[in-house]
């Protein structure tokens, strides 16, 4: 019998073509193209194969007034912070991503979450593809694990972790982690994109036809990405990421999607001998070692989510030893930084072409939202100064290209969040002054101009 022809699989984006190429002509991948062999009998690969649940017929339309509207209870996960990031709990029928880099702790949280779950609603089943049942034994001996009714599977083949389901009959199931399992159905090997569609396919049919919250695992490439399909995150209800430096204690999980709560949402984990424990204030964690009245160092209040957070932003001006003055930074954005740094010389009259510009934020923290540019700003102009901000001094802005302060969103939240940690003086843009009217423990200063706000912190 002759053997099915193989085509080429695009591993980004998933088209196919008869031969190998360089480059994808749709997604401008290189290098991405991996000789597949689709399964016999189904027309086209694995991207046109049609999936249906067996034995049941599929459901029709049905009018949208005919349709109930259902209100699940979450779940809680027994940790907090996970909870927080969920959105409030497990949703069930949901099925969740969870990403990160190998060794960040991504096994070691799901494996707290599942012993709790197991304690409190019921069975769960956790498949690896990674770990023997006396590896994850013994991790979970040294986090407590306890006789909860929590059931090991090492089992790469689809099929059978389906079985195992299907007699087991968990109340949650994990798969650690999705780039490992395989299908019988195709005979490309795991992590490719017809297998990882596969398994996303299989699990997600399950969650849903039998109302059983999933969690996958999934690896991330050096680009932060998960690894395999961009596709996987279009299947999931919800996609968390696990980040933290290796050298830094803690652990952050953001959600980056979510049908069921808050975008960019964040909860934040201390790593230790126990496994991962929740830290319910993270600011406290974030300031803990910061230097007092030190040039350079500036406190944000920035948002995640619905959390508010403050953290120290630093910032190290000095006279370059080189032709070509040096930009470095760590936690936010480099061209935020190029950008800034343009309004300091522009609008501000610092000069810093001449001087190397190095920007952290400690703790490891990676900060997106524009509302930092101000606390950025303000630790540049002290360190080229050698002038310490005043302490008990939080800030918070976005600075636009002309110089001027512009209002962010949620300034009552900062606001309340740094008077808590202990913070008497806040500079803020002046847009944003109306937050202060429930407010009255701290003294709030408006500014409109990045002169003017430096005129506040520095004078």
């Amino acid at each position: 019998m002759k053997p099915p022809k193989t085509v080429c699989v695009c591993q980004e984006c998933g088209v196919q073509r008869p031969k190998w190429q360089g480059k994808c002509d749709d997604c401008g991948a290189w290098s991405s193209f991996v000789e597949e062999r689709p399964s016999e009998g189904v027309m086209g690969g694995p991207t046109t194969h049609r999936y249906a649940m067996p034995g049941q017929q599929a459901p029709g339309a049905k009018k949208y007034a005919d349709i109930e509207a259902s209100h699940a209870d979450r779940i809680t996960t027994g940790i907090g912070e996970f909870d927080r990031v969920l959105g409030g709990g497990i949703v069930p029928g949901s099925l969740v991503l969870l990403g990160g880099e190998p060794g960040i702790g991504k096994s070691t949280l799901l494996l707290q979450a599942a012993a709790n779950f197991a304690h409190d609603v019921g069975p769960v089943l956790y498949a690896s593809g990674e770990e023997s049942e006396h590896q994850i034994k013994a991790r979970g001996d040294r986090l407590g694990v306890g006789d909860a009714p929590l059931f090991l599977l090492a089992e790469t083949c689809i099929e059978r972790i389906l079985e195992e389901i299907g007699r087991v009959k968990p109340a949650l199931i994990v798969v650690d982690s999705v780039q490992t399992v395989f299908s019988l159905k195709f005979q490309s090997a795991p992590g490719s994109i017809g297998q990882v569609r596969e398994a996303a396919t299989q699990f997600l049919f399950t969650a849903k036809g039998h109302n059983i919250p999933t969690f996958l695992v999934g690896h991330v490439t050096k680009d932060g990405n998960i690894a395999g399909p961009k596709a996987l995150e279009h299947v999931v209800d919800t996609v968390l990421y696990f980040e933290g430096e290796r050298h830094h204690s803690h652990r952050v999980v953001r959600a980056v999607k979510n049908r069921f709560g808050a975008v960019s949402e964040l909860g934040v984990f201390e790593m230790t001998g126990a496994g991962l424990r929740p830290v319910p204030n993270p600011s406290a964690l974030f300031l803990a070692e910061r230097p007092v009245a030190a040039p350079g160092s500036a406190v944000l209040c920035c948002l995640e989510g619905t959390r508010p957070l403050l953290v120290e932003v630093q910032a190290l001006v000095s006279t370059t030893s080189y032709g070509m003055a040096r930009r470095m930074a760590v936690g936010i954005d480099q061209n935020r930084l190029s950008l800034l740094l343009a309004v300091l010389e522009k609008r501000a009259g610092l000069h810093l072409v001449s001087d190397d510009v190095f920007v952290n934020i400690a703790g490891g923290m990676s900060i997106e939202e524009p509302a930092v540019d101000l606390g950025i700003v303000a630790a540049v102009a002290s360190s080229l100064r050698n002038r310490p901000i005043p302490p008990g001094t939080a800030v918070f802005g976005e600075v636009g290209l002309g110089g001027e302060v512009r209002g962010v969103a949620q300034a009552n939240l900062r606001i309340r969040e740094a008077e808590q940690m202990g913070f008497t003086r806040i500079v803020l843009p002046a847009s944003n002054m109306d937050a202060s009217e429930e407010m009255g423990k701290a003294q709030l200063v408006g500014v409109r101009s990045v002169g003017e706000a430096l005129d506040q912190l520095l004078a």
